[in-house]
């Protein structure tokens, strides 16, 4: 996961505090340069900048809804491949599935808002008078929707991943639950490898070196939680709420 190495602050809002990788002016580099359609660059700089709005309200989403259950939020790294929101919610799978269904919530209330804009648009004529706006609001409904759609894949740690994983922990524990979604994870995985390199698409490839490495990583703490819980107990010590 990334950290605040290599990252500055940008504000603090809420009590959370907002941080921007470096890395990330880099990719906007690319996004420009890769951007077609538009007559002046300053449109595919407004989107970028737009894209980096969507983005932080998904992750101040989860943050707010994490903090609504009783869990502990405190920062949000922005960052190349998208957001981080850390959170610490409750150990319990409502608690788990509230903070991270909030996120995906936040581009679905968006969606009708965006296509109602495309449509009056659209509907007064934008195309032909403004077609750099017209073209804007297209792609920023677009990139929503693509931001909604890959998010909700059942891939951990996608946001749909770790939904999945939340609906399993109500009935088969916490550990188990992780590990079926990290499973699952390596076959999801495996399948946007494939299309990464049919794509022949590089942000998509580390996305992907990304994914892997958490699906590792949860592996491994589910099968670290589950040799826990297997342990054995020694009568006479329990914690105070046990």
């Amino acid at each position: 996961m990334p950290t605040r190495q290599g990252s500055f602050h940008l504000f603090r809002l809420f009590g959370i505090d907002v941080y921007l990788h470096w890395a990330w002016f880099l990719a906007v580099a690319y996004f420009i340069k890769q951007a077609k359609g538009y007559s002046s660059p300053v449109w595919s700089v407004l989107e970028c900048l737009t894209l980096f709005l969507i983005v932080l309200i998904h992750e101040f989403g989860h943050q707010l809804a994490c903090r609504s259950v009783g869990g502990k939020t405190n920062q949000i790294i922005l960052w190349p491949l998208g957001g981080v929101a850390y959170v610490s919610p409750p150990q319990r799978p409502g608690a788990q599935l509230w903070s991270i269904a909030a996120g995906p919530l936040v581009n679905v209330i968006l969606f009708p808002i965006l296509f109602a804009l495309v449509l009056l648009g659209g509907h007064l004529g934008w195309a032909d008078a403004m077609p750099d706006l017209f073209k804007f609001l297209n792609n920023i409904w677009l990139i929503n929707l693509v931001l909604l759609i890959f998010n909700m894949l059942p891939v951990y740690p996608l946001d749909g991943g770790q939904i999945l994983r939340s609906l399993l922990w109500f009935v088969f524990g916490q550990a188990r639950s992780l590990m079926i979604a990290s499973y699952i994870g390596f076959v999801g995985v495996a399948g946007l490898i494939a299309f990464a390199f049919w794509a022949q698409s590089i942000w998509l490839g580390f996305l992907c070196v990304f994914i892997l490495m958490n699906c590792w990583g949860g592996l491994m703490q589910a099968r670290a939680m589950a040799k826990m819980a297997n342990a054995p107990r020694r009568a006479g010590f329990a914690c105070p709420v046990c």
